[in-house]
């Protein structure tokens, strides 16, 4: 355990930053999800609208930092791709 004041306050702020990443991944894992079953339903709007969706939580993530830029660009644009290729 911390032996200093300023230890104890970085494990108290480390918790802090567990807890608020967790429920930021745990949204980002349900958008995902959502928008992966809207692609397989083949629903015209209904995959574009989670596929907003989708990106708007992945891009927020990416923004806080729960997510690294790159990464979040990544699954938005597979997921796109995929809307895409389901499509066509």
């Amino acid at each position: 355990m911390a032996n200093t004041k300023s230890a104890e306050k970085r494990y108290r702020q480390s918790l802090k930053r567990r807890a608020r990443n967790v429920n930021v991944r745990t949204s980002v894992k349900d958008a995902v999800k959502s928008a992966r079953e809207a692609i397989a339903s083949k629903d015209g709007t209904k995959t574009t609208d989670a596929l907003k969706a989708a990106s708007k939580t992945l891009n927020k993530a990416a923004s806080k930092g729960v997510l690294h830029k790159r990464t979040a660009s990544r699954r938005i644009s597979r997921l796109a791709k995929a809307a895409a290729k389901k499509s066509a």
